[in-house]
Parts: C-alpha cells; sequence; structure tokens
C-alpha cells in the first residue's frame, strides 16, 4: 500500500507540473505615435496584434532592442524564479519587446485572428493601476515571500478589484503594493483587450502573449486526450480502492 501511494503521488505530482503553457509572446515590429504592430507566432498561425492608445505612449522597445525589462531583480531571465511564470505560464516574456506607457486614458489590444486565453505581464505597476473592462486572473508577481524573484525595478505585490458601475456593468481592476511585476490570464476568447489606465505615471510597460488560437484550443480540443486533474485524483482513488480490496482479501 505505501508503495502504491507514493507511486500514485509520484505520478500525480508530474501530472500537475505538465499544465504549464508554452506561451506565444508577441514580436513587436513596428509603430509610433499611438499605434504599434506586432505578431503573435502559434503552432498553426500567425497572428497580427495592433495597440492602440490615443493618448501614445512613453516608449516602446521593438525588434529586441533595448534593456531586458523582463529579466529578474537585474540578475539574469531565470524561468523557475520569475514574476511572470507559474503553474500555468512556463516561459517569460521574449526578449526585450515592451510597451511603455505614461497617460491615463483608455487603450485596446485587437487580434487579427479569435485567441485563446491571453496572458498580459507588466513592468512597474507602481504609481499606476489598470482597469479591464473583463475579468482575469492573477497568476504570479514578483514578491520572494511568495517564493518568486523580485522584478527588474523592486519587489510588489498585485491584487484585483472589482468596481460595479451599475447597470450590471463592471470594471476589473488590477491595483498593487511596492513595485508589481507580474502576470495575468484572461480565460475565454478575444478579439480584442480593453482597459484604462488610471492615472498618469511614467512609466509602467506590458506586453501580451497567448496559450494559442481559439481554433487551436477551443475548437480542436479533444478532453479525452488530456484528463483533466479531477480526472487523475479518481483514477488514483480507484487504485487505492482496488489494492485495499486485494489486501483484505489476503487478509
Amino acid at each position: 500500500m505505501k508503495k502504491i501511494l507514493f507511486m500514485l503521488i509520484c505520478f500525480l505530482v508530474l501530472c500537475s507540473s505538465a499544465y504549464a503553457n508554452t506561451i506565444s509572446w508577441t514580436d513587436w515590429t513596428s509603430g509610433n505615435g499611438n499605434t504599434y504592430y506586432g505578431t503573435l507566432t502559434t503552432p498553426t498561425a500567425i497572428v497580427d496584434v495592433e495597440y492602440y492608445n490615443e493618448r501614445g505612449v512613453g516608449f516602446a522597445q521593438l525588434d529586441g532592442t533595448g534593456i531586458d525589462y523582463w529579466q529578474n531583480g537585474r540578475n539574469g531571465r531565470n524561468e523557475d524564479t520569475s514574476p511572470y511564470t507559474s503553474d500555468i505560464v512556463e516561459n517569460i516574456p521574449t526578449g526585450t519587446d515592451i510597451i511603455a506607457l505614461r497617460y491615463a486614458g483608455t487603450q485596446t489590444l485587437s487580434f487579427s485572428q479569435t485567441i485563446a486565453n491571453p496572458i498580459f505581464s507588466y513592468v512597474s505597476l507602481n504609481g499606476n493601476g489598470y482597469a479591464f473592462d473583463q475579468d482575469f486572473e492573477i497568476l504570479s508577481f514578483g514578491n520572494i515571500s511568495d517564493g518568486n524573484d523580485i522584478g527588474y525595478w523592486g519587489a510588489g505585490t498585485s491584487y484585483k478589484v472589482v468596481v460595479d458601475l451599475g447597470g450590471g456593468n463592471y470594471e476589473y481592476q488590477l491595483l498593487g503594493t511596492g513595485e508589481p511585476h507580474g502576470t495575468i490570464r484572461f480565460t475565454g476568447a478575444f478579439d480584442t483587450v480593453t482597459w484604462r489606465s488610471l492615472s498618469n505615471e511614467y512609466w509602467n510597460g506590458f506586453t501580451v502573449g497567448v496559450e494559442g488560437t481559439a481554433e487551436e484550443i477551443f475548437d480542436n480540443q479533444d478532453s479525452s486526450s488530456v484528463p483533466e486533474p479531477a480526472t487523475f485524483i479518481l483514477f488514483g482513488l480507484g487504485i487505492l480502492g482496488i489494492a485495499g480490496m486485494n489486501r483484505k482479501k489476503t487478509a
């Protein structure tokens, strides 16, 4: 029984670790003023990305140029302890590409194909906050007490506040303390993601990635090919039950 239980625990741990996804991050390539362009390369598609901000941005690093603000506390890029990786996100944003913001106001990301479960990573959200029109989950942030390394500009925490705007409308605010660096995820299929910067602050930055297109993740999903965690648990309980019955028969 002890051997079976040990093997079952190892099996479940290995299965749960496989749930981290390799994220396709935006390759920001061009733009100026208030509009910037990039591409997402997924297993079967190249998705065009457009970012629009009526008030413009602080600066943008395109095509891999500039400082690597995605590194851990200015000490390199450790995937295992990054503020941007988690049980769901396996890899940190690629290269040095980043859009850096400075003005309060509304902005929008648009995708040429419907994407699945967009991943949004941010840098130095210390003097600002983002209010999204869609709910999200916070996956990770740079805070040593939580097991992650700090971000480029230091340590901080992130949290969500849901604001009732009335009439059945809600706003989902990403706020924080200290120097928030982290990653959030929107669940579902999206053509656009819209949010407000809550205040003027120079600067806070972001990039966006995806698990894949909606067609890749949802339309071609075969639930029988990758069992859910609950399936693993039931399977394990079944093994233990059979082992227990055999033990009683032997006794």
